[in-house]
């Protein structure tokens, strides 16, 4: 397989809202279902080739471009041979901003990303006819940016609890996270479910597995010290988290998806576009 990627982070005005810009470029693809899997991000992804054929999750079709919501199971993906796109990573709480719904109205689910408005629904053409991931980049920090003007910010209370569950990579507990922000625990739930969709604990959740996640992408192979690492229990409940959240085995995945990924994730540091 032949691939190149190429990162880097928004525009200044958008840090807080997108965490970062990933173009990726794939032939002689040999992986035929991807297992996209839950993460701290709702995911925005236009593909400059076929339209994505997502399965899995609410909503799912085949799209030029989609928004993945917060999710608790893989979204999988059926791919051809032949891949170009470009991945968009946003905080939850800018979704409110950036695409005029709160990220709970996505979770669990994909939507066309036309239906957010002109000038998103736009961006494949544009990306298309753009020459290079640098024009390509700026065209988004264009596109974003024009939404950023009047931010959606959610309450100060919110956006401090969920920084600190992100910062602890899921291991503050619930009780804790209210007393520190000022709100009892059953308001903090109801609020958190009200923008993120999902409760404090289910995203406490998928933090862990993500932190797993980013372990094993980046060298780990020791099971048992991941799953201390990440906060969990022991191995077994490591793997049954990890056999709930991406439907298969750990093991399963690194055969399957790591090495794809550990490519991804050495050339995108490797290529990062100014």
């Amino acid at each position: 397989m032949s691939h190149s990627w190429a990162a880097r982070p928004p525009h200044p005005v958008l840090r807080g809202l997108v965490t970062r810009y990933v173009g990726y470029a794939q032939e002689n693809v040999t992986l035929a279902v991807h297992r996209g899997l839950p993460s701290r991000h709702v995911t925005l992804v236009i593909s400059l080739e076929e339209p994505i054929r997502y399965a899995g999750l609410g909503g799912a079709g085949a799209l030029q471009s989609v928004v993945g919501g917060l999710h608790t199971e893989p979204a999988l993906i059926t791919q051809d041979r032949v891949q170009r796109g470009v991945q968009l990573e946003l905080d939850p709480l800018g979704a409110r901003t950036l695409l005029g719904v709160t990220a709970a109205e996505l979770t669990g689910r994909v939507a066309d990303l036309a239906d957010f408005g002109g000038d998103l629904a736009r961006l494949p053409d544009r990306l298309a006819e753009a020459g290079d991931w640098r024009t390509r980049f700026a065209i988004l920090d264009e596109v974003l940016a024009a939404r950023a003007v009047e931010p959606a910010a959610p309450p100060p209370e919110l956006d401090r609890a969920w920084r600190e569950l992100r910062r602890s990579g899921g291991l503050v507990r619930v009780g804790e996270l209210a007393d520190e922000v000022g709100w009892s625990r059953r308001h903090l739930g109801e609020r958190f479910r009200a923008e993120l969709g999902l409760a404090p604990k289910q995203a406490a959740r998928v933090l862990r597995f993500e932190r797993a996640v980013r372990l094993l992408r980046t060298g780990h192979r020791d099971l048992a010290g991941i799953a201390h690492a990440a906060g969990y229990y022991d191995q077994a409940h490591f793997s049954n988290e990890w056999r709930a959240l991406a439907g298969c085995s750990p093991r399963t995945w690194m055969a399957e998806e790591l090495p794809f990924l550990q490519d991804e994730t050495k050339d995108a540091a490797a290529e990062s576009v100014a």
